[in-house]
């Protein structure tokens, strides 16, 4: 995957983790894009938007480009959503 940068689109990048062989995707969530059911992301990455009260978990690409979202309420929340999806994602998070 490229380097992690400081900002997806316009929301500051909180926290962010690479999906590898670290991973496995659980099945309990599927994401949908176009009507075409969604691959495991590249990574996953909890941002924040200066004007929002919550926080978006963004599924990306390769490239750090969000694919899809879900938005929390709080970084925890996100965090929960993350292990709902893919086992072993608790362990691997990085900190801005």
């Amino acid at each position: 995957m490229n380097d992690v940068p400081e900002r997806i689109g316009d929301a500051v990048l909180i926290a962010f983790t690479h999906i590898d062989g670290r991973h496995r995707p659980t099945g309990a969530c599927r994401h949908v894009v176009g009507g075409e059911l969604m691959n495991p992301a590249a990574g996953l990455a909890i941002c924040k938007y200066e004007v929002d009260p919550g926080y978006y978990l963004f599924y990306c690409d390769v490239e750090w480009n969000p694919v899809t979202d879900t938005y929390h309420g709080s970084v925890e929340a996100a965090k929960e959503q993350a292990a709902t999806e893919y086992e072993g994602v608790s362990d691997t998070w990085a900190w801005r």
